[in-house]
């Protein structure tokens, strides 16, 4: 048996599951929500991303693979909600052409990947007003220390500036709303009374801004019970993706060098130069060793997460094998994982008329959710 079909096979449970999710067959009964109150002691999951180009290795096996699963096994009273969040990329500079393209095709990425429209609500951020309403609410009791304090707007802004860490940051160049963006994010999550955030644990600080934004505002409105709920992390299994080319940052979209990142739009070929190009090391053998062989160890844990094995047990498969052959299976595990997602990607980007109405229903029902939470929000602050 050639190493290629042992990769598939251990492929399968995870292609067929996609394939299934695209042909709509893995997804509980369709329900609407636009009338209806989240059931009692059920789960209110809500996930948010930007739409700065077409979705890397990292962000699919970090948090869209792990949508389509929530979905998957989500209790029929559970309410999920799926945004792609265009106030947030503007805290970086964008070409206005560029931006509505890109959120258009990251629409038709959720889409392709498994998300079913009529079990969770799907929508651009933008279409809501309410979102950036309920942001200043929140900018008004939010201390400015605690901004200061968080790390994710230093290395994004470190990201921007092709600084090699963010000791090298220049804060001139910040702007307020990459330092209010956590703020932003508050309000997107507690809109809609969420009470579960899946992200990875670089996300978890923004988490707990939100919880104690969410206690704040409960506190000083002096409520017979708490209004917001304090929502808990959903932290992904799978571990961060690193850049194929710097093992010591995580893959991003927006770093410079386009050979860190393997898109889900890659053809088999592009994958294989870019993995083939990643940065090992010299030792012969293959281990896992994050602190002194993170590129191998990065690899190791893109393949580990392609099968569905355990990363030592690939480690151990590969230990005597030269780092070629062991490339070329990391290039052809994702090439079979990106395959059927990337081909109903290409179908869907040209439904031009089917994404807008998709993009609208979802928008309807956010929109009919989240006026129920700022018509009290306004009530309970004096704004009506």
């Amino acid at each position: 048996m050639s190493l290629l079909v042992s990769v598939r096979r251990c492929c399968r449970a995870t292609r067929d599951s996609l394939r299934a999710c695209i042909r709509g067959h893995a997804f509980l009964p369709a329900r609407s929500y636009s009338n209806v109150q989240a059931q009692p002691g059920s789960k209110v999951i809500f996930s948010g991303i930007q739409p700065t180009g077409i979705p890397h290795l990292g962000n699919y096996l970090g948090a869209l693979l792990n949508w389509v699963n929530l979905q998957r096994n989500a209790h029929p009273d559970d309410r999920l909600l799926f945004s792609i969040v265009g106030w947030h990329a503007l805290t970086l500079p964008q070409d206005p052409k560029l931006l509505k393209a890109a959120r258009r095709e990251m629409l038709a990425v959720l889409l392709a990947i498994g998300l079913d429209p009529e079990r969770s609500i799907i929508f651009y951020q933008e279409d809501n007003p309410h979102h950036t309403e309920l942001a200043w609410v929140f900018n008004c009791i939010t201390p400015m220390g605690r901004l200061q304090r968080m790390t994710t707007w230093k290395s994004r802004l470190a990201i921007s500036r092709n600084a090699r860490d963010e000791s090298e940051v220049d804060e001139s160049h910040l702007n307020a709303g990459l330092f209010t963006y956590p703020v932003l994010q508050a309000a997107d999550i507690l809109l809609y009374k969420t009470t579960h955030v899946p992200v990875g644990e670089d996300q978890q600080q923004h988490i707990e801004l939100c919880r104690d934004i969410a206690d704040t505002f409960n506190r000083t409105s002096k409520l017979a019970r708490p209004f917001f709920p304090l929502p808990e992390c959903m932290i992904s299994p799978t571990p961060r993706v690193l850049s194929l080319r710097d093992p010591s940052s995580k893959m991003s979209k927006s770093a410079p060098d386009e050979k860190s990142r393997i898109l889900l739009t890659d053809t088999a070929e592009q994958i294989k130069v870019k993995v083939r190009g990643a940065v090992t090391d010299t030792p012969i053998g293959i281990t896992y060793d994050p602190q002194s062989r993170p590129g191998a160890a990065n690899l190791l844990t893109i393949l580990a997460a392609c099968t569905g094995e355990d990363v030592m047990k690939v480690a151990t498969r590969y230990h005597d094998k030269g780092h070629g052959q062991f490339k070329a299976d990391v290039a052809d595990a994702v090439e079979e994982m990106f395959r059927g997602p990337r081909a109903e990607f290409e179908r869907l980007k040209g439904e031009g008329a089917y994404l807008t109405s998709i993009a609208a229903t979802g928008a309807e029902k956010a929109r009919a959710l989240s006026e129920t939470t700022m018509k009290e929000v306004r009530s309970r602050l004096g704004l009506a």
